[in-house]
């Protein structure tokens, strides 16, 4: 794949583009390589109407690119793939957050054995900093294998958590 490595989600279109379940399954299946959107309906089991719609969201959002094209029949078939190999950015849009966790549920449901860990743990800010430079030096640092080895998804998020909304004074 030749694109850029890492891609930060900043732009109004970048959260409607994330802000989709189908649209997260697309980039999903895009990141096997460059694919056509008769593979790609195929694949999801989706209609290309709703596979193109969609491409062209991501497309007009940076997130997507024709990777080459091929003359068949009278006519051009397109490539698609990702431009970029990572996500990153601020999830302050909660629509998009909420998009991502459902396409990730529709992957693992798919896994007979997944691995799922959620674990809250009181630090210092330095140690927030260190266990999230760690986790993304490990993330960006894992080697690929090659195209005939089976993939796997990847998701690694630090958040701090909100404190419990102050109870209502009684009486008011």
């Amino acid at each position: 794949m030749n694109h850029e490595t890492e891609l930060e989600v900043r732009t109004p279109a970048h959260f409607k583009a994330l802000a989709h379940p189908f649209r997260h399954r697309l980039l999903f299946a895009l990141g096997s390589g460059p694919t056509t959107i008769s593979q790609l309906a195929t694949g999801l089991g989706a209609a290309k109407g709703t596979v193109a719609h969609h491409l062209k969201v991501l497309t007009e959002a940076g997130m997507v690119r024709i990777a080459h094209t091929r003359q068949v029949r009278g006519g051009t078939e397109q490539y698609h793939e990702r431009a970029f190999r990572r996500l990153t950015g601020e999830t302050g849009d909660a629509g998009a957050t909420t998009a991502l966790f459902g396409a990730v549920a529709e992957e693992l449901a798919g896994d007979p054995d997944p691995l799922l860990h959620l674990r809250h743990l009181r630090l210092t800010p330095a140690q927030a900093e260190r266990l999230r430079s760690t986790l993304d030096t490990l993330v960006g640092e894992a080697e690929e294998a090659g195209p005939d080895q089976p993939r796997y998804g990847v998701l690694v998020s630090l958040y701090r958590r909100r404190a419990p909304a102050d109870p209502e004074p009684s009486g008011r």
